[in-house]
C-alpha cells in the first residue's frame, strides 16, 4: 500500500482522549493536504499534565538508573516546575515503528540491514505486551506490517522489502506518527520510539522535515536514527538523522562498517529499557497550541546526560 500524503493535527501531550477520529483506513491514501482535515482528525483532550520519558548516562555512556525524584528539574518557558510522578521505567509496553529506506541509495548493504533489523525485533519484542510495525519509503512511504506482536509477521515483512526508487523519509515519518503510534491511549501508558534505517537524504516527500518533525512531537515519539552512510565524512542527511534524533530525545548512530548496525540496534534495545517518567502541570497552563521548550536536568550531578525531548505542543481548546 503506497502512502501518498497524511492528514496533519493531533493534540500534542500524553494525556486521555474524549473523542478521536482516524481519517485514514487500510487501503485507503493516507495523506491528504496538512490543512485540509484538520476538524476532522482533532482530538480533544482532558488537559492535566505534560508526560516527558527520558534517559540519564555518565560521560561514558553508562545509564544511571538509581536517581529519584528529587535529583531532578523541570524547566519550562525559563521556570521551575513541580514534578507531580516520577517513575523509572522499565515495563511500558513498547509502540515501535521501524521504518526502512528502501530507495537505490542503500541497495548495496541492504541485505544485511534486513538480518540486523529482524534480529533488533527478535531481541526486544515481548509479544504479549509489545507492538512493533514496519514501513518501507522509497519514492513514498508503504505500510508493510500494522502493529503486531506476531514476529513471524514482522519477519516476513522485512524479508518482503526490496529496494528501489527515491527517498520520502519525511512522509514515513508523518504517516506513522499520526496515523499509528498516537492511537494507543492513554499515551502515558505506552512508551513510542521509531527506528528510522537510512541515509537521511529525502528526494521525494511532499511534507517537509519540520513538518515531520512535529507529528513526531505531537505523537511522543522518540526517534532513534541508524544512518546507512558508511562513508567518514558528515554528510547533509546524518545532519538531518542527527537533528530528528536530538529534537525528539532519542539518539543517532553512525556505524561506519555495515557490520555495526548490530551494535546500534543493541544499544537502542537498551536504552527502550533504561529511561525515567517524569509527570507535571504548567504552570500556568496554556492551551495555545503553540510548541513549549522543556528542559529536564540533574539538580546536583554535573557529570550526567539527560537526554529527552526538547518541548510539547499545547492543545488549542
Amino acid at each position: 500500500m503506497k502512502l501518498l500524503c497524511i492528514a496533519a493535527l493531533c493534540a500534542p501531550l500524553c494525556f486521555a482522549p474524549l473523542l478521536a477520529q482516524n481519517g485514514a483506513a487500510t487501503g485507503q491514501p493516507a495523506i491528504q493536504n496538512a490543512t485540509e482535515s484538520d476538524e476532522a482528525t482533532r482530538i480533544i483532550l482532558d488537559v492535566t499534565r505534560v508526560n516527558i520519558l527520558f534517559t540519564v548516562t555518565d560521560k561514558k555512556g553508562r545509564f544511571v538508573t538509581d536517581l529519584g525524584k528529587n535529583d531532578f528539574d523541570i524547566v519550562e518557558n525559563k521556570k521551575s516546575q513541580t514534578i507531580q510522578q516520577f517513575t523509572a521505567e522499565s515495563d511500558l509496553p513498547l509502540r515501535i515503528a521501524v521504518l526502512v529506506d528502501t530507495s537505490n541509495s542503500i541497495r548495496d548493504q541492504f541485505r544485511f540491514e534486513q538480518q540486523a533489523a529482524i534480529r533488533f525485533i527478535q531481541s526486544v519484542l515481548r509479544p504479549r505486551e509489545d507492538r512493533v510495525m514496519l514501513v518501507s519509503f522509497d519514492s513514498a512511504a508503504e505500510l508493510v506490517s500494522d502493529l503486531t506482536g506476531d514476529m513471524k509477521k514482522l519477519e516476513a515483512g522485512v524479508q518482503s522489502m526490496r529496494p528501489g526508487g527515491g527517498t520520502a523519509l519525511y512522509d514515513a515519518i508523518y504517516f506513522a506518527s499520526k496515523e499509528k503510534l498516537m492511537m494507543d491511549q492513554p499515551r502515558d501508558k505506552f512508551r513510542r520510539a521509531m527506528i528510522v534505517i537510512s541515509d537521511g537524504e529525502d528526494t521525494e516527500s511532499r511534507m517537509s522535515r519540520d513538518q515531520a518533525l512535529e507529528m513526531a512531537q505531537k505523537a511522543d515519539v522518540v526517534i532513534y536514527a541508524i544512518s546507512t552512510n558508511i562513508k567518514r565524512d558528515d554528510l547533509d542527511g546524518d545532519k538531518v538523522l542527527r537533528y530528528l534524533a536530538d529534537e525528539t530525545g532519542g539518539q543517532a548512530f553512525f556505524p561506519f562498517k555495515i557490520e555495526d548496525l548490530d551494535q546500534s540496534f543493541e544499544n537502542i534495545a537498551n536504552e527502550l529499557r533504561h529511561q525515567y517518567n517524569i509527570f507535571y502541570r504548567p504552570d500556568p497552563l496554556k492551551t495555545d497550541g503553540l510548541y513549549h521548550p522543556v528542559t529536564v536536568k540533574t539538580k546536583a550531578r554535573k557529570d550526567l546526560v539527560v537526554r529527552a525531548r526538547k518541548g510539547y505542543y499545547a492543545p488549542k481548546l
